[in-house]
């Protein structure tokens, strides 16, 4: 079999409430999601997901090639465009590319991809996380009770731009599920809105406030890693960072400064920058957490990685016409036996459905804002 062209199309996702963070929120609650069909000589087709506008530049590196070498396809595709460098678009679409050669490879297994991985079982656990930014208390509670009720048992909530309001949800995400565990594990999520010092006094202020805060996550810019090593030194909490790194070489100069506690790694990015990831914080005894995405594809990864800590699962629904091999339930993801990924995609639905909606508004969280890492006061005036 062999590698032979693709498809290019892109699906909405209706979230169903607004969804963002401390940069940005789509009030819409609609976003797109770019999917990637790799097809064959023989006719089997594998699904990637995440934006690869940049395929053009990449894919002679697999055209024609034998889908199963996975790993060897990914390094080629890296030495195909060494001397520009592989990051930004171009790595979306590498890891859109392996993500479709994973699930070949599956495929013509017969097996799910969590099998072909070596899992050897098919739950993952998982922690609640709405992109809650844009909700008000009483949506805020309505999605992390819905969270409470699938058996979810940790969350992340997105802040860092009022001290005060994070710890009143940590709080009521706390209360929230209390009804699954007597300590729930409470993570917060800034989005590289805070200075160091900024990240140092606030995170003193919520262990004041009696939050037994799990993680931190990009409490400043994601390269700082002599910050983040002083965030970590500074903090009882752990420094999680890494969903927006792209390649080891970007991970290295963090691991080398202890500036990480646990290692993240972004779900767009593909099944085998996971797996090197993993492996890489495997080898200093730090956890391992996929970033989550839509439809969860590195749940697969993650099943078989020695030291995954729990995966993000950002929403209990799936994009327009994709059907994914998944349950949402006792508080992480049950995944199917459908061969490959798991996911199947049903285009004329796509076309003839798919609304409008974006990641990259300006008012959304993908554009960073002037003020973040820059506030002396909080944003947004008084929280009572």
């Amino acid at each position: 079999m062999k590698v032979t062209g693709y498809r290019s199309l892109v699906t909405s996702h209706d979230w169903g409430r607004p969804v963002g963070d401390a940069n940005g929120v789509v009030a819409s609650g609609v976003t797109e999601v770019p999917i990637l069909i790799l097809e064959t000589d023989s006719g089997l087709e594998g699904v990637g997901l995440g934006q690869h506008a940049d395929i053009a530049r990449v894919f002679s590196a697999v055209e024609g090639q034998d889908p199963r070498a996975v790993p060897a396809l990914y390094d080629s595709m890296l030495s195909h465009v060494f001397k520009s460098g592989h990051a930004g678009l171009t790595y979306g679409a590498i890891a859109a590319i392996d993500m479709a050669l994973w699930d070949l490879k599956a495929k013509m297994a017969e097996e799910p991809l969590w099998r072909t991985l070596g899992a050897a079982d098919r739950f993952v656990r998982g922690y609640a996380s709405g992109l809650c930014y844009g909700l008000d208390d009483d949506a805020f509670d309505a999605l992390y009770l819905r969270w409470a009720e699938r058996g979810f048992t940790s969350a992340k909530i997105k802040g860092g731009k009022h001290v005060a309001r994070d710890i009143g949800r940590l709080r009521r995400v706390r209360e929230i599920l209390a009804r699954n565990s007597e300590a729930p594990a409470l993570m917060l999520d800034v989005n590289e809105s805070w200075n160091r010092k900024q990240a140092i006094r606030h995170l003193a202020e919520i262990e004041a406030a009696g939050i037994d805060l799990t993680w931190i996550e990009e409490p400043v810019r994601r390269w700082d890693a002599a910050g983040l090593a002083a965030i970590s030194r500074a903090a009882r909490c752990a420094v999680a960072t890494g969903e927006n790194l792209t390649g080891l070489e970007q991970f290295a100069p963090l691991l080398d400064a202890a500036a990480v506690d646990v290692v993240q790694a972004g779900s767009v990015w593909g099944i085998t920058h996971f797996q090197r990831v993993a492996i890489a914080a495997h080898v200093r005894d730090l956890p391992v957490s996929p970033v989550g995405y839509d439809c969860n594809p590195i749940a697969h990864a993650a099943a078989a990685a020695p030291n995954m800590i729990g995966i993000e699962v950002q929403d209990m629904n799936w994009p327009l016409g994709l059907y994914v091999d998944q349950e949402i339930a006792d508080g992480g993801i049950v995944l199917g036996d459908r061969p490959g990924l798991g996911i199947l995609v049903d285009e004329a639905r796509i076309d003839r459905e798919r609304i409008d909606g974006g990641w990259a508004s300006r008012e959304g969280p993908h554009r960073r804002p002037r003020e973040a890492g820059l506030r002396l006061v909080p944003e947004g005036g008084p929280v009572h």
